[in-house]
């Protein structure tokens, strides 16, 4: 491939990464299926391949892939006089369920990633479903990417997305907004969705970066796009302020070599102010007029860190009860880690390292790397140095990204400068 040739892919390759969720969007709300929106947004792909090096990289390029797309769906369908029936009939039908117009940027590009989340979260799918099929189709991630997501295996994944997009099909889920009636069933599948976004994006789950800014800003562009939608809804606000506390911290986590820099070592001072002053007023949102939410609880506990000077001032007994409150809502072992690591921080590590040990067995935490290395912290704190290097070893293992790995491999060597 020469060098004009390798250049033109990354730029389509940029551009889709940026465009697909829209563009998918858009596809399925013309034709209403989203296998056929699939096919030909990957033969639009394969046209700006072609096309793009000897035309130029057009000035609207999430257009030019639209209109590419849209032709090659009729092409299909005047070719198959029955499918075409079919999609019409779905595509009437979604249509007279939601006749508001949709909402276009500069590139001309309709964006209808709303519907189709509510489309993903619709509750005929399996709740396990509802995320995984979001994340893959809205955000473009690979489904090695959503297994690693969701802590399953890649095969697991992807026969859980064929099963949700044959559901999909099978039962006529509508491509729409929901009516207001339905929103307390629909709502957290779609919250869900969002926030796996962004937890691919502020932690990745492989490669040689440890963020994907582009996903984390699109996650918290969606949660604002849903918070204009539904401005009542207090999880809503409360995911939105989740995710700007915790991006607000982002330019801290990777030091100048892009190293990985934990929340105790984090220069503060390169925090985003705004984003956190933004994100704590929306806690005051999800938590005031009744039983908070998930999001909600979790977005507090993240401005109590936001707000301390240092890890050793931090509020560490108000942390506790949060997740004590969290784990009422939202039983989990990975929130029972999370508080575990918050109980050693108030109590001392022996306590936190017992709180760790009783989650030995669950299936959740197998694969799960913050599990071991958490336990390596604490074993390192009580100076009980092989036990701490086994555990680093096992978590060095299940590490995704290489600054996580080189992070680990440094606290190794703290332990075991002998470790090869």
């Amino acid at each position: 491939m020469d060098e004009r040739a390798a250049g033109t892919r990354s730029s389509v390759e940029a551009v889709f990464r940026e465009e697909h969720g829209r563009l998918l969007a858009a596809l399925v709300h013309r034709f209403g299926d989203l296998d056929l929106a699939e096919d030909v947004a990957s033969e639009a792909i394969e046209a700006a391949l072609l096309h793009w090096p000897v035309d130029g990289v057009p000035s609207r390029p999430g257009a030019w892939l639209l209109t590419t797309a849209r032709r090659r769906a009729v092409d299909r369908l005047r070719r198959d006089q029955a499918y075409a029936a079919r999609l019409a009939l779905i595509a009437a039908e979604a249509e007279r369920a939601d006749a508001a117009a949709p909402v276009s940027d500069d590139d001309g590009l309709p964006d209808e990633r709303l519907r189709l989340f509510f489309t993903c979260a619709h509750p005929a799918l399996p709740a396990a479903d509802r995320g995984a099929l979001t994340l893959r189709y809205l955000a473009g991630l690979t489904t090695p990417e959503v297994a690693r997501a969701y802590l399953v295996p890649t095969a697991t994944m992807a026969q859980r997305l064929v099963r949700a997009k044959r559901k999909i099909s099978e039962a006529r889920i509508p491509f729409r907004v929901p009516e207001p009636a339905e929103l307390p069933g629909r709502l957290p599948g779609v919250l869900q969705a969002v926030y796996s976004i962004f937890t691919e994006g502020y932690a990745a789950s492989s490669g040689p970066r440890l963020q994907r800014l582009d996903l984390a800003e699109e996650a918290i562009r969606l949660a604002r796009i849903l918070r204009g939608l539904l401005p009542t809804q207090r999880e809503v606000a409360g995911l939105l302020g989740l995710m700007l506390l915790v991006h607000a911290r982002w330019d801290a986590r990777i030091g100048a070599d892009g190293e990985l820099v934990l929340l105790d070592a984090q220069d503060r001072t390169r925090w985003d102010r705004d984003m956190i002053n933004e994100g704590r007023s929306l806690v005051l949102v999800a938590l005031t007029g009744g039983t908070p939410g998930p999001y909600g609880v979790q977005a507090a506990i993240a401005a109590l860190h936001d707000e301390a000077a240092d890890e050793a001032s931090t509020d560490w007994p108000q942390v506790v009860a949060l997740y004590d409150v969290l784990l009422a809502l939202t039983p989990s072992p990975v929130v029972a880690l999370n508080r575990a690591v918050a109980v050693a921080m108030r109590d001392g590590p022996e306590a936190g390292l017992a709180l760790l040990d009783e989650l030995a067995g669950e299936a959740q935490l197998r694969g799960y790397h913050p599990y071991p290395a958490a336990r390596a912290g604490l074993l390192h704190r009580l100076g009980r140095h092989a036990e701490a290097a086994a555990a680093y070893r096992e978590a060095l293992d299940l590490a995704g990204t290489e600054p996580e790995r080189e992070h680990l491999r440094g606290r190794l060597a703290a332990v075991d400068p002998t470790d090869g």
